[in-house]
Order: C-alpha cells, then structure tokens, then sequence
C-alpha cells in the first residue's frame, strides 16, 4: 500500500511538472491531436436544496483565468487528454440566506477522457467539485479538494477520489 500512494504521488507530480512547464504547442511543433492553450471558461451553476447542500446554492467565478490544452485525441477526433491549468477562485453562495465562501479551485489537472465519457483527474491543488447523494465516496456536498489525488467519473457521474496527499473542505458547511 505504502508502494502504490509513494508511485501515486510521484505520477501527479511528474504530470504537475510537465503540465506547469509545458510550452505552447505550436502548428510546426504540435504532436498529432495537440492544441495551443486556450481560454477553458467556468461558467456559473446553480444546485437545488439537497442536490448539493441542505440549501440551494450558486457558484460563479470572480476570478478565472484557466486555460486547456488538448495533449491527445481519441481516433474520432474527440479529446482524449485535456490538461487544464491558471487561477481560479470560484463564489459558492447559499441563495436562501447570501452567505457565501470565495473558493481557491485553481489547481492544475490532466484528465484522460474514455470513448464512454468516463474521466480520470489527475490533479495537484485545489479544485471545486460537487458530489450528489449516493453518488461519490464522498458524502454529499460541495468540496474544495487540494492536495495530489485523482478523482475518477465514471460515465454516470459517480466520483471516486483517491487521495495520495492533501485534504477536503465542505463548503455546505462553511455557509450553512
């Protein structure tokens, strides 16, 4: 066990590595399915009492300035590795009572994409993610995970996080 989260941690941060040197790509120097950086916009949500919390909640970004780039394609052309860096500070609201917590989610994360539409994050830093009832091994809620993990989803949507090193933060809790 001590083996796979030591070989764990060193793949994140071998990816974080690469990931946060890497050079834009280039039309001369771009390997087959590769793309420059471009701006990856996160665009505001809102979730209903108890998708999430035990309140409705919205997120919007006050800051963002993350940008993607595509590392490799599937055969159809579909992306098949996307890596996604830049800051990122995201509002989580309760929209009954306009308590809110600013978020730091600016992490740098690869995600390898199935044909099925199944993801696997590997992730150093901060990111927001939500997870519904019964539908992630994480209870239900809204996370801020930081650290150096991977988060897999399935083509249901169900998230499976496997923390090498690093914490989770309930933002549900934080204006609740």
């Amino acid at each position: 066990m001590r083996r796979t989260t030591f070989s764990s941690l060193t793949v994140a941060v071998t990816l974080a590595a690469a990931l946060l040197t890497a050079a834009p790509a280039s039309a001369e120097t771009a390997a087959p399915g590769r793309t420059d950086w471009v701006p990856a916009p996160t665009p505001p949500t809102d979730q209903p009492a108890g998708a999430r919390c035990d309140f409705p909640i919205h997120t919007e970004p006050i800051v963002d300035q993350v940008v993607r780039q595509v590392l490799a394609t599937h055969p159809d052309g579909k992306p098949k590795e996307v890596a996604y860096k830049g800051d990122l500070v995201v509002r989580v609201t309760n929209t009954d009572t306009g308590a809110f917590h600013d978020v730091d989610a600016g992490g740098s994360t690869i995600i390898e994409i199935g044909t099925d539409g199944s993801q696997l994050w590997h992730t150093i830093g901060p990111v927001l993610v939500g997870v519904g009832e019964n539908n992630g091994n994480l209870p239900r809620g809204e996370y801020r995970i930081d650290g150096v993990y991977t988060l897999a989803i399935s083509p249901t949507g169900y998230r499976t996080l496997r923390m090498a090193h690093g914490s989770t933060d309930d933002i549900c809790r934080r204006i609740g």
